[in-house]
Order: C-alpha cells, then sequence, then structure tokens
C-alpha cells in the first residue's frame, strides 16, 4: 500500500553564521560531532542532539524505502521559525533554509517534498515568501501556533491564511514556543504537555474567534500531532458552547462543527487513540505523519496505521495516502514507481 508521511523535519547540513551577521549570541548553528551525529545549538547552549537523517538525503531515502514510504514532506524545525527577530533578518533566514529544503528534495524530486516556512511576524514579508517559495517548487507552507502574543485569529495572520489560500498553498501548523516552561524543567514535559495544549488553543482560537468564518473554504489548513488535545475535550468545549454565552458569543456554529474546515496529522502513536481521532475527525481529515526523524517521531512509519486490523482497508488507504494525495496534489504512482526503482538499484 502506498504511504505519504506529511509530517517529517529536516535541517542543513550546514548554514551561515547568524551570530556574525546579524550579532547577538542566541542565534542555531549545528555543532558537527563526527559518526553523523551533531548538536543542534542555540548560542552556547546545547538544544537537542541530531543526526544526519536531517541533512543527508541518502539516510533519508534509506528510511523510507525501509518503512515503504513513498513520498515525505518536510518542514524544518520550528527552533528555527525567528519569529522574535527583527522582519529582515527572518526574511534573509527563513530564505536560506527554503532554498537548502529545496537542494534537499532536488536528490529525489518525486519522492521529497517541501513545506516552506515564512517571516510570520510581517505579513507582507510572509505573504512575499510564501508566493516565491511556491514558485521555487514548494508545496506548502509550515507555521508556528502563534507568533509571541499573536494568535492565528490576528488580523495578519488572518491575511496571510487567507492568502495562502489563493495560492494553493497547504498550510500546517506545528505547535512551539510552549506555555509554562518555566513549571516543566523536566522530562521533556514541554513537548508532552504543552505542545499538546498549545494546538488545542489555536484550534480553539480559530473556531471559537470567529476567524473560520472569515476564511475561504479552500484553505488547506492541517494541525500537527493528532490536533493535540482537541479531539480528546471537543465535548468540554461543546458542552461550554451550549451552555455559557460568553463562550459563543463569537462562533454562530457549534464548536464540533467546525471539523470540517482542517485536517490532522495521526501522530498519536495509540491505536485506541487513533480510532477515536478518526471518529472525531472523520476518515477523511486524518494523515500519516511521522515526526521524523526525531526520537518522539514514529519508530516505524505507518506501522499505526498499517497494522490496525479494527481500520477497514479502505480507510487505511485514505489514511495512509489517499488523503494527502488529495491534499496536496500529489503525484503518488511517479513517487511509487520511483520507489521500486531505488529499490531494486540498491539491492
Amino acid at each position: 500500500m502506498n504511504m505519504v508521511d506529511i509530517h517529517s523535519h529536516f535541517l542543513p547540513r550546514t548554514w551561515p553564521d547568524l551570530a556574525a551577521r546579524f550579532g547577538g549570541g542566541d542565534w542555531p548553528s549545528m555543532k558537527h560531532l563526527g559518526d553523523g551525529t551533531a548538536m543542534l545549538m542555540i548560542g552556547a547552549e546545547e538544544f537537542r542532539p541530531v543526526t544526519s537523517a536531517c541533512w543527508d538525503a541518502a539516510v533519508r531515502l534509506e528510511a523510507m524505502d525501509r518503512d515503504g514510504v513513498d513520498v515525505q514532506i518536510m518542514c524544518v524545525t520550528p527552533l528555527l521559525f525567528g519569529y522574535h527577530r527583527p522582519a529582515a533578518q527572518a526574511l534573509e533566514c527563513v530564505r536560506i533554509f527554503n532554498d537548502a529544503a529545496r537542494e534537499l528534495c532536488a536528490h529525489a524530486p518525486r519522492r521529497l517534498k517541501s513545506l516552506c516556512q515564512v517571516p510570520l511576524q510581517d505579513t507582507d514579508l510572509a505573504c512575499r515568501e510564501v508566493s516565491r517559495a511556491m514558485a521555487d517548487g514548494h508545496i506548502g507552507v509550515q507555521i508556528g501556533n502563534h507568533v509571541g502574543p499573536r494568535e492565528l485569529n490576528d488580523e495578519g495572520i488572518i491575511t496571510f491564511l487567507q492568502h495562502c489560500a489563493a495560492e494553493g498553498a497547504a498550510v500546517f501548523v506545528h505547535p512551539w514556543d510552549m506555555m509554562a516552561q518555566e513549571r516543566m524543567p523536566k522530562y521533556q514535559l514541554p513537548w508532552l504537555v504543552s505542545m499538546p495544549a498549545e494546538t488545542q488553543l489555536s484550534i480553539l482560537w480559530l473556531i471559537l474567534s470567529g476567524a473560520f468564518e472569515r476564511l475561504p473554504r479552500s484553505l488547506k489548513l492541517c494541525f500537527a500531532h493528532g490536533g493535540g488535545s482537541f479531539p480528546y475535550l471537543l465535548g468540554r468545549v461543546d458542552n461550554a458552547w451550549r451552555h455559557r454565552d460568553i463562550v459563543r458569543e463569537d462562533c454562530p456554529q457549534l464548536p464540533s462543527s467546525y471539523v470540517e474546515r482542517f485536517y490532522v496529522d495521526a501522530a498519536v502513536f495509540s491505536s485506541d487513540a487513533l480510532a477515536f481521532l478518526v471518529k472525531t475527525m472523520g476518515e477523511d481529515r486524518v494523515m500519516l505523519g511521522s515526526d521524523y526523524p526525531f526520537p518522539l517521531g514514529e519508530q516505524q512509519v505507518g506501522k499505526l496505521i498499517g497494522s490496525d486490523a479494527s481500520l477497514p482497508p479502505r480507510v487505511r488507504g485514505k489514511l495512509l495516502h489517499a488523503n494527502a494525495t488529495a491534499f496536496f496534489g500529489l503525484d503518488v504512482g511517479a513517487a511509487s514507481m520511483a520507489r521500486g526503482v531505488g529499490a531494486r538499484c540498491s539491492a
């Protein structure tokens, strides 16, 4: 069965010294350690160990062949968004990483696809960059779920999303800059608690503020990590809307009715959670996403969906490739043929 992985991350092997270019000591950089490993740095502080799977197309394609993935859609780690930088600096940075993504995809253009990033703190620059990036071969854009105190219902961000709809740019929303990190100093708790909450928060801002009423239905919008905690607390939101006027004052429809306006990936790591997610969102609005190549991602891409006997084969096919093919406008047949040729050449 074909597979399209819509949620994977990359890092260039190297990039310019941003601290030297712009000044300041807290710019991201890569410190290579040898043997295909490196440390992603923020200034002088270690942020995350990474491997060559982030920047080596051959390693990435080998993993895809191993797991049977035909197409993988890549975006940078949110650490590189640069939303807190001056807009001109952020624009220069995103172009470095957007161009690097296209260089990586050039190794296997039918199988490796990319989402660009934009300086979302400046609406005009963000719109211009997504247009440039789409013309350069990106198939959409990854954005964070907020820009400082600006949530997704912010007028500037709404304008950007409207522009994405006009450009045909799919939008993948990834949580970042997590809340209340001072209360979560250990055990990766910001990733385990705040990330799901951040995603629910951004979805609710779009629903309860009435922002979806101002966005065209042609907008292709997807949230990472199964929509975070949103699907599992949607009943609570509906109940609040029914019984509290302050919840529904800007939201004309029952909150659960808005699930038809967006998609989620299937990075939930539990068959029970996946079943509930499909029941809540609908079988047409869930897509395989692995979070490759990070440790919190699915280690055998597609296993959760592919091995779930409770899902009819037709539904598994939708989750594994058909929904993503339609969402991103992909030619999975050509990618599947390329995967077959690659596997035979490497045998």
